[in-house]
């Protein structure tokens, strides 16, 4: 008898235990209880949970988040300003929560659940707009405008022509001797602040606006400026703001904004260690370098990126939690006749939703361990902190974009109704893609400083291969992951040895592939550290049992993509490679009884899913409308053929 199926004997035992059946309600046992108890201790925060999460989960279950049908845009737009003002009231202190990391990212995981653009408005008003001005000297400055709401906050750093270019910004604000002010203007039509929520809807605003200081006529770099931009009679001379026409996803008062010249006191330049100026107009500054200067002032895009992450994951578990319930309430006809099963009953059904599931989980430990490194960061470590937040935020964003588009699947056609919960969630996670640095750029940037700075990823993790290495168990399964990493490193490093000299782009795109391919080896590897970190810590049987079978399904599948390499490098042997599918088989089986559970363990408020008709066994007919002008029916009178 093989270890393979030694496990699967145990775990057809375990499985017997706990109830190996498909759920058909949503009703749980005093098991199923406990386990989810567990693992959603495990999943938020554990003994912080209420203080991170518990606001923000009680918010959202309010009638005040429903879904509301039959709304234009602009209307919805303006509902989502009238909703962040809703979420500021139960906020103690904006400038607390804007300096708490945990807290802010977990705002994003549950507001973006019932308004993608709440989630928007909040890293906007909360990080990057009330966060940059508390980053810099703020202690003779009076926020209270902006923490009460009286006036939003907004950004202003992209230009229509510069977009992950940063640097390039030509948006000037030069230096008036005459007044000890600065003069913001917009020299070029490329130079338009691009998609800013700029708009009269929400009220009167104040942004932060990136431009690029002179003093003197010479250039001293991109420094932020604190720039009133509307009232309650319209926007300020000077301040030209053109709507952009509708985009894709949760609507939003995204604008082109433009200054003509204006005007702005001393005060309004945001200063701190990397650049103040003095008395005299003179500009001192800690950093002499004008990129770093531009990082130092634009540092809120790191925590920025934990928020577009973590908007990510709450998507990701809505639209499972959504799909699984409907998977297991959509009834259809069974092979023998006469008979009825849940639609998620076949393999074909509950496989792609389990390995979500398991990448959900995976998401989400490596969330927690994230920002906990960034919370914790020194000087000393920050880059590599900077660097794991970026390659995070990427992973976690397409990792949730096909997450959500399997469970919009996975419920068919109710799926393309909004008022099901489940069809604007893709759309969500795609500007998580984009926003606070695209995730292809912020890849790429990663890539080379893992390939110049970092210290090569040692090969061996496993030894000489041996007939007692098993697929299931879990260290021999990480450890190929991990030599994953190692194989991309040296092909990467290889290829910019031997790539051409003298032509540094033909060289770096002779390198560029095999580098990002070990940045998505890395992050992976980091993904499943994190789980297996969350299933050692757990303590009840069920839940270490089912984040067990999560680690094994999580670690086979990406394992599963990378067979070539790992057999040509004697990492594995050929019945390895035969078993594997197997194994995935095994391993989705034994965890597919037990979905409910899982996604049960992501505490979705219950009001929030009553009111979703596929998560709670209704349709969504309860948002049709009343019928339209019927005709009283008559009789057709035909006559008898001959």
């Amino acid at each position: 008898m093989t270890l393979l199926t030694l496990q699967m004997t145990r775990t057809d035992a375990r499985q017997d235990e706990i109830g190996g059946s498909f759920h058909t309600t949503h009703h749980r046992g005093t098991t199923q209880s406990a386990a989810v108890g567990e693992l959603s201790h495990l999943l938020f925060e554990q003994h912080d949970r209420e203080r991170v999460h518990g606001t923000w989960r009680e918010l959202i279950a309010g009638e005040e988040f429903a879904y509301r049908p039959h709304l234009s845009p602009t209307e919805r737009t303006a509902l989502t300003y009238d909703r962040l003002r809703l979420l500021n009231e139960v906020v103690p202190s904006a400038t607390d929560l804007a300096n708490d990391a945990r807290r802010l990212a977990a705002l994003h995981e549950w507001a973006g659940v019932v308004d993608g653009g709440l989630g928007t408005l909040a890293s906007i008003h909360y990080n990057l707009f009330l966060g940059s001005l508390l980053d810099h000297d703020h202690e003779d400055r009076d926020l209270s405008r902006f923490t009460s709401l009286e006036q939003t906050g907004t950004f202003l750093c992209t230009e229509l022509e510069h977009g992950n270019d940063v640097a390039a910004l030509q948006t000037l604000a030069v230096h008036d001797r005459a007044t000890g002010g600065f003069v913001l203007h917009t020299p070029t039509p490329g130079a338009q602040k691009f998609m800013p929520n700029t708009s009269l809807t929400g009220g009167p605003k104040s942004a932060v606006v990136a431009a690029r200081l002179l003093i003197d006529g010479q250039d001293q770099g991109i420094y932020l400026f604190l720039t009133p931009l509307s009232d309650h009679d319209g926007h300020l001379p000077g301040v030209q703001v053109r709507k952009l026409p509708e985009r894709t996803g949760t609507p939003m008062d995204h604008c082109l904004t433009s200054f003509d010249r204006v005007w702005l006191p001393r005060e309004a330049l945001l200063e701190a260690d990397h650049g103040r100026l003095d008395d005299e107009g003179r500009l001192n500054s800690t950093v002499g370098n004008r990129r770093k200067r531009l990082l130092s002032s634009i540092s809120r895009v790191t925590s920025g990126k934990l928020c577009m992450s973590a908007g990510a994951l709450g998507v990701s578990r809505a639209a499972l939690a959504i799909a699984v319930r409907y998977g297991h309430d959509r009834h259809i006809s069974a092979p023998r006749a006469g008979e009825r099963i849940p639609v998620v009953a076949h393999r074909s059904h509950h496989a792609p939703l389990l390995h979500s599931l398991a990448t959900a989980y995976a998401m989400t430990f490596l969330h927690r361990t994230v920002v906990d490194r960034w919370v914790g960061h020194t000087a000393e470590n920050q880059a590599e902190a900077e660097r794991l937040v970026a390659i995070t935020k990427g992973w976690v964003t397409w990792q949730s974009r096909a997450i959500t588009t399997e469970c919009r699947e996975r419920c068919g056609a109710q799926g393309l109704f909004p008022a099901n919960g489940i069809s604007e969630l893709t759309m969500a996670t795609e500007g998580t893609i984009t926003a606070e640095g695209d995730n292809l750029v912020i890849w790429v940037k990663a890539a080379s400083e893992m390939i110049f700075g970092q210290e090569t990823v040692e090969r061996g993790h496993l030894g000489p291969l041996s007939p007692d290495q098993d697929l299931t168990d879990l260290r021999f399964l990480r450890g190929l992951l991990a030599e994953v990493e190692s194989i991309w490193q040296e092909r990467a490093r290889r290829s910019l040895r031997e790539g051409p000299s003298g032509d540094p782009m033909a060289r770096w795109n002779g390198t560029s592939s095999a580098a990002l391919e070990m940045v998505g080896a890395h992050a992976r590897l980091q993904a499943a550290d994190a789980l297996l970190a969350a299933a050692a810590q757990a303590v009840e049987p069920d839940a270490r049992y089912l984040l067990h079978g999560l680690c094994l399904l999580f670690l086979l599948k990406q394992v599963s993509a990378h067979t070539g390499d790992l057999l040509a490098e004697g990492l594995m042997s050929a019945d390895h490679v035969r078993q594997l599918p197997a194994a995935i088989d095994a391993a989705v089986a034994h965890l597919a009884p037990h979905m409910l559970t899982l996604v049960d363990a992501f505490d979705l408020p219950e009001e929030l899913l009553s009111r979703v008709p596929i998560a709670s066994g209704g349709q969504i007919d309860r948002y049709a409308s009343e019928p339209e002008g019927t005709r009283s029916a008559s009789v057709l009178r035909l006559p008898l053929a001959c």
